[in-house]
């Protein structure tokens, strides 16, 4: 099963094609409210109203507000993922592929910053409860920069590499969107973190 299947619905069960319609008018619902006003123009009964559905199936789908951000970077991710596929980074070396990936998602989110403001939020405020959806948020980053390192079966090494570039790149997020990095900061910040990638590839087993 795909992150993204575990990810949906209530009590993560697959859904009815009528209940995947539902969902994708509420998480469109979501994006649009915080693109236009950021967090706290998400309010659940303004998603409700705005996607068709009843407040109480919105909040079967999405026990909070919290949930329901935390699902909408889920499918930005999703979507970008699938516009990474269709047109793959072109560098010579992994560490390259991976900063112009991640650049690109970067450049994705400055086009929004309202929005992009209101996932990283609900990514910081989540508790617990929301562990379930934060950490395919995790996997669908991690399946990103793989696809880009042209990996289909990480070393420990890579993946904690990986996981280190992901820290990195959400902090990078974080501080621009306060006011306290530049783009061109960001950028320096990614390529330097990606360099892991080559020394991660640099220790292959030696022969005997």
């Amino acid at each position: 099963m795909t992150a993204e299947a575990k990810s949906r619905g209530p009590a993560s069960l697959p859904l009815t094609e009528r209940q995947e319609a539902r969902r994708r008018r509420i998480l469109h619902a979501s994006a649009q409210l915080a693109s236009r006003g950021g967090f706290d123009a998400v309010q659940m009964r303004e998603v409700a109203e705005d996607s068709g559905v009843a407040l109480g199936t919105l909040y079967r789908y999405f026990p909070s507000k919290i949930h329901l951000l935390v699902a909408t970077m889920q499918d930005q991710l999703q979507h970008l993922h699938t516009t990474l596929r269709k047109r793959p980074p072109g560098g010579e070396s992994a560490a390259e592929r991976v900063a112009e990936t991640l650049m690109r998602a970067f450049r994705a989110l400055q086009r929004e910053p309202h929005l992009a403001d209101a996932m990283v939020r609900a990514l910081t405020f989540a508790d617990r409860s929301v562990s379930p959806e934060v950490d395919t948020v995790s996997r669908q980053t991690t399946a990103i920069i793989l696809d880009a390192m042209g990996l289909e079966h990480p070393t420990a090494e890579q993946l904690s590499a990986v996981r280190v570039i992901e820290h990195t790149w959400h902090s990078a997020l974080i501080t621009w969107l306060s006011g306290r990095a530049s783009i061109a900061q960001v950028k320096i910040d990614i390529e330097t973190v990606c360099r892991l990638i080559d020394m991660t590839q640099t220790e292959a087993p030696r022969p005997g």
